[in-house]
């Protein structure tokens, strides 16, 4: 899309949102138009920053016009719509105690931004039915993504640059981050159709789950997957079937990572990595991805001491790492811009009241989505990759892993709320009769 289309698109957009406030088939059109967009949003995320970023804007100027206040403010009264808000308030406040230019100042406080869009997502899904379509939507991207990962592992000179084996577009993380969600989602969707007896249903959603994991396993993968894979497996037994499930699910786990260990050489050699480039670190100093997060993690916490309540202020990660670098050699020496750990992010910026918000809105979100059903599966598997990814990375602060938090909590948290609505209005029916 070029400049003079996104203007074009910008303009219309403009135009019908004045109309909308007078015209209530124009704001119909609107809410018809910003379902839309977001189904295109989730359509572009697993390929495309630029497009992604041109349709979120234009996504909000088709969304304000159709919202009303009295919505909006009833999800900022809930801690799942109102703790994202709260915690980009505290950046916002962070600004003013942070020792270093303005210019680094706003880069900081770009990071929160995007939790601003979940209240607005739980009140567009609450009243729309179109959230599967969403999910669908990301499914197909990501079965286009899962075909060019294939394409590019047999012919690793088709992509321009340097990528890695098996990675089309953007970064290898991403792509595993992206796979799991839609391996997770459907594999859950068979075992519910299996325990229904609709095995005509279930045998392609089986296939491309198992292809996901594939890709996976044996082409291209990161070590924080592998971290979040186990983890969901655990979640998926204690949610269905309580302790004893849990305790199935181990053992199955187990059973399936021996498995994968014996049969897939790439995921052995990504595992004892991990192993031998802390012995590297140890006796070499030797900077790896390992040894990285080990630096990082220490410097944090001194840093986090140094300033325990409310933090360096809001900016401050890249300027806390440059002091730490000096007088340094080998991994010691180097100054990154992010500390690899969503809670350190936070913490070092806005103290342990930062990293307490933080916490309580990833609760609440884990909360929202404790029902049954694929829906909250989908919300759920989405929050726990994301905490259990943050453990590693920062998340939230990056550009598609933050997207994919805030649209897929927003989305599915909007049709959980809106199934409550509707068994609240049904079993209400049922009480006046």
């Amino acid at each position: 899309m070029g400049i003079g289309q996104v203007a074009i698109a910008v303009a219309m957009t403009l135009q019908m949102a004045r109309l909308s406030i007078a015209d209530p088939i124009a704001r119909a059109k609107l809410v018809r138009i910003s379902d839309g967009l977001v189904i295109a949003i989730a359509v572009s995320l697993p390929w495309s920053t630029s497009a992604t970023g041109i349709l979120l804007v234009v996504w909000l100027l088709a969304l304000f016009p159709t919202l009303e206040w009295s919505h909006l403010r009833r999800e900022l009264m809930t801690a799942a719509g109102g703790l994202p808000v709260l915690l980009v308030l505290l950046g916002v406040l962070g600004m003013a105690w942070a020792e270093v230019p303005l210019l680094e100042r706003v880069k900081g406080l770009t990071g929160f931004f995007k939790l601003l869009v979940i209240p607005l997502l739980l009140v567009q899904f609450r009243r729309s039915d179109n959230g599967m379509r969403v999910f669908f939507g990301f499914l197909i991207a990501c079965i286009a993504l899962l075909i060019a990962s294939w394409i590019v592992a047999i012919w690793p000179d088709i992509p321009r640059g340097s990528r890695d084996p098996g990675v089309a577009v953007k970064a290898y993380i991403v792509q595993s981050a992206e796979f799991t969600i839609c391996a997770a989602g459907l594999l859950y969707f068979v075992i519910e159709s299996a325990r229904d007896g609709r095995w005509t249903t279930l045998m392609a959603p089986l296939i491309l789950a198992l292809a996901f994991l594939h890709d996976i396993f044996f082409i291209v993968t990161s070590k924080t997957t592998l971290a979040i894979l186990p983890v969901l497996i655990l979640i998926y037994g204690a949610r269905q079937f309580g302790p004893k499930g849990l305790v199935g699910a181990a053992a199955a786990g187990l059973a399936i990572a021996a498995a994968l260990w014996t049969a897939s050489p790439y995921l052995r050699d990504r595992v004892t990595s991990v192993f031998s480039q802390i012995e590297e670190f140890k006796y070499e100093n030797k900077s790896t991805s390992t040894s990285e997060r080990i630096v990082y993690w220490t410097k944090s916490l001194r840093f986090i001491e140094n300033a325990p309540l409310t933090g360096h202020g809001t900016g401050s990660v890249p300027e806390m790492f440059r002091r730490a670098a000096s007088g340094y050699s080998g991994v010691w020496a180097e100054a990154s811009t992010n500390p690899h750990n969503q809670t350190f992010a936070v913490a070092i910026q806005l103290g342990l009241l930062g990293a307490l918000v933080l916490w309580a809105m990833w609760v609440s979100h884990f909360l929202l989505f404790r029902g049954v059903g694929l829906v909250a599966w989908l919300g759920l598997v989405v929050v726990t990759q994301n905490f259990v990814g943050s453990l590693f990375n920062s998340f939230l602060f990056d550009f598609t892993e933050g997207w994919l938090y805030v649209f897929g909590v927003g989305v599915a948290g909007g049709m959980v709320l809106r199934q409550c609505d509707a068994a609240s209005a049904a079993s209400g029916r049922i009480g006046t009769v």
